[in-house]
């Protein structure tokens, strides 16, 4: 079932300053329609300045669309306290995003107080809940974030995400200021609680290796627009888009022996204040023809959607496993280990 639906959605910004007396505006998203169905995850790539962090905050009501339709269960999204009870944000960096003169169980419960969920009397063991449900022990409540690592502070955030109950969390390159190690802990994490929970993830990030570990569907965006969007393994196994072909191929493999042919861009990303007409990948394309400078390409109507004149003539593509790295893959697994040994001695007490 759709929890959040975007149509035609654009996002522009006027900036100071003109170009032969006409105002600057740098076109930050252009006509996304983007689906997220309850309880899942889906992972939005793409290089930086293409606009995944504007999207997730424009999901989350930290900026306004310049068009186009937001809908949340079906309804036209509130704003708001009534959007922040439905969507919640996780950001990049968690010592910025956590008041410094506040203690981590202030932070926490700050917000329960002010959707007014649950009375004075029931906040302690709201918290503690909280705490345990992110893997911290409640003495964290009374320590204040710079006492805390890097992992532990973006622990408290998704626990203050988590505090009002929302629907969908956006992750803001929530892991990719953090150890490989600690990435690891943070995506293990995640899926934990959305299986507890129930909660839907906006996954917005660099690494496709984790990407492809923790999401459900991709989308993969270049200046402004989503070229590629479909089921995880589908979009990693036959990419139907060239640029979705060059992120994959510019994965370093854990295992440099495991060889496969790359494939090289050219040239710079296009400004936003003047993109190409027609596709806008074209200028790096190596496939592009003559359509795709004066036509801009639509999404076909299928699971695994593409928006590329020329995705049925694509070359053969040599998959990748594309597995984490093996600081990565022996973190999974001492964790894992170690959420199956917590599971069996809260059986047997």
């Amino acid at each position: 079932m759709s929890l959040l639906h975007l149509t035609h959605l654009s996002k522009d910004f006027r900036l100071k300053g003109s170009a032969f007396g006409k105002p600057l505006v740098l076109r930050a998203l252009d006509d996304i329609t983007l689906t997220i169905h309850k309880g899942e995850t889906l992972a939005l790539v793409g290089e930086s300045g293409c606009g995944k962090s504007t999207l997730g905050w424009i999901v989350a009501g930290l900026h306004k669309a310049t068009s186009g339709q937001m809908q949340v269960n079906g309804q036209t999204a509130q704003t708001g306290k009534a959007r922040a009870r439905q969507i919640q944000i996780v950001f990049q960096d968690p010592f910025g995003s956590l008041n410094p003169t506040m203690t981590v169980g202030a932070l926490i419960t700050e917000p329960i107080l002010l959707h007014d969920l649950a009375p004075r009397a029931a906040i302690p063991a709201r918290l503690d809940s909280l705490l345990s449900l992110v893997g911290l022990r409640p003495e964290i409540g009374r320590r204040y974030p710079h006492e805390l690592s890097g992992g532990q502070r973006q622990r408290v955030a998704l626990a203050r995400a988590l505090a009002v109950e929302p629907e969908l969390i956006v992750c803001d390159e929530a892991v990719s200021a953090l150890d490989v190690s600690v990435q690891a802990q943070i995506a293990n994490l995640l899926q934990e609680i959305q299986a507890k929970t129930g909660v839907a993830l906006l996954f917005i990030s660099h690494g496709l290796s984790l990407v492809r570990h923790i999401s459900h569907r991709v989308a993969v965006m270049y200046l402004g627009r989503i070229v590629e969007e479909g089921p995880t393994e589908q979009v990693f196994a036959s990419p139907r888009h060239p640029y979705t072909r060059a992120l994959i191929a510019a994965t370093l493999e854990p295992l440099p022996a495991a060889s496969r042919p790359r494939m090289k861009l050219t040239g710079e990303v296009p400004s936003p204040l003047a993109p190409p007409s027609g596709c806008t990948f074209r200028t790096r394309c190596p496939q592009a023809q003559a359509i795709c400078a004066t036509d801009k390409p639509p999404h076909d109507a299928k699971p695994h959607a593409v928006a590329c004149w020329r995705s049925d003539d694509l070359p053969a593509f040599v998959p990748t496993t594309l597995t984490p790295p093996a600081r990565m893959l022996a973190a999974l697994q001492l964790y894992r280990a170690a959420a199956a040994r917590r599971a069996t001695e809260d059986t047997l007490t």
